[in-house]
């Protein structure tokens, strides 16, 4: 497969890599055993963005991810602590030295209107490249606390990845990821906490992912009603971060 082109032109390019990852699947949730995904889902690779850097005045877009390690699980036996006090015995089934290629890009968020006047493209942009650069801003990890992983810049489709010459694989349905009332683009997920489901298609070691907004509508739930929090005085006190100038040397 020919690795897919750029299709924007603020795309960030990185690798992310740890010893463990646990992108764990709804399903087993429930039990308090949880078991991972085979591949990292949209939200969990959009988590790694944000801890990279991230902006209310942006929404990040993931739109490829490479697998570059073989595929292996590992159980481990967990002693969660128990919310009436305690602890339990629980077997979590972990994917075991991982590494992904990914290619992301952002778009303005079309429900922060009140940061408009921080739509600079080129500054955010370079500042996301320079955060990949220094391994991100917040401590990275793999789908849950305790996967610690790290960041560095790639260019996507460079090196040797385990299932280049793979073929078509499909997976059954998993977790796209969910869509917060802040960043809905559709006019029936605004005010909504939004579930959204999908079943992706990994082709030689790649998978595309869709926009949260371009899923199949058959396969998302709105869980619960969900208000914007405005940004603006009185709301949020770091609102002169987002207003130019001298502001912006505090993103170096």
């Amino acid at each position: 497969m020919e690795i897919p082109k750029p299709r924007h032109p603020n795309i960030v390019e990185f690798a992310v890599y740890g010893r463990y990852a646990l992108f764990s699947d709804i399903l087993t949730r429930a039990g308090g055993e949880k078991t991972s995904y085979a591949v990292p889902t949209y939200e969990a690779l959009k988590g790694v963005l944000h801890s990279v850097y991230w902006k209310p005045t942006l929404i990040w877009y993931i739109d490829d991810v490479r697998i570059m390690r073989p595929i292996r699980f590992a159980r481990k036996g967990i002693r969660p602590i128990k919310y009436g006090g305690g602890n339990d015995l629980a077997y979590y089934t972990y994917l075991e030295d991982v590494c992904y290629q990914v290619r992301a890009h952002f778009e303005w968020n079309p429900n922060r209107p009140e940061l408009a006047h921080d739509r600079n493209e080129n500054k955010h942009h370079n500042i996301a490249k320079r955060m990949i650069a220094r391994g991100g801003r917040r401590d990275i990890f793999l789908g849950t606390r305790e996967c610690q992983a790290y960041v560095e810049p790639c260019v996507f489709g460079e090196g040797e990845g385990a299932y280049d010459n793979g073929g078509i694989v499909p997976y059954s349905l998993m977790e796209h990821g969910f869509t917060y009332a802040d960043e809905a683009i559709r006019e029936e997920d605004k005010g909504k906490l939004t579930l959204r489901l999908w079943q992706p298609v990994m082709e030689d070691g790649v998978i595309h992912f869709p926009r949260p907004e371009d899923c199949d509508p058959t396969l998302m739930r709105h869980i619960k009603d969900m208000p914007i929090k405005p940004f603006g005085e009185g709301t949020f006190s770091g609102l002169a971060e987002f207003a130019g100038g001298e502001a912006d040397g505090m993103d170096d």
